[in-house]
């Protein structure tokens, strides 16, 4: 493993940046006597809204008086740290694409079962986006 992220203490009246380690859920490294040292040496826990925690690419963003600590994580562990570490905007916005994908994965029996009632292949390319001719090749 290498460092994927840094853990890093929040210096007071500083904007919110990167994620609560809390927030992100149990992870490996934390069990480490190198972060239980880090965490004892600035005296705070792991709870604290003071410890947080971005992936490695974002460490640019960490405040340059920030104490902070390198640490790997596995896979699993980077996506969660990359999903808590999101804007909104971003969660929502990937919501979205996985809302859509559930939606379009079964288009095709959508478009059976409303030609089936009668709605016309114009129209359905109409209401729908859908290209004609993919709607066209299955009443073929």
């Amino acid at each position: 493993m290498a460092d994927d992220a840094y853990l890093f203490l929040l210096p007071d009246r500083h904007p919110r940046l990167g994620a609560a380690l809390a927030a992100v859920g149990a992870l490996e490294c934390t069990e480490t006597p190198a972060v239980h040292g880090w965490l004892q040496a600035h005296d705070v826990s792991d709870s604290s809204q003071q410890v947080r925690i971005l992936p490695a690419g974002d460490a640019a963003l960490i405040p340059d008086e920030a104490e902070r600590l390198p640490i790997p994580l596995s896979g699993e562990e980077a996506l969660r740290v990359q999903q808590e570490c999101a804007p909104q905007s971003v969660i929502d916005m990937e919501g979205e694409l996985l809302e859509f994908r559930d939606t379009t994965q079964d288009w095709e029996a959508l478009v059976h079962r409303a030609l089936t009632a009668g709605i016309p292949a114009p129209r359905i390319a109409q209401l729908t986006g859908l290209d004609p001719q993919d709607i066209g090749r299955l009443t073929a």
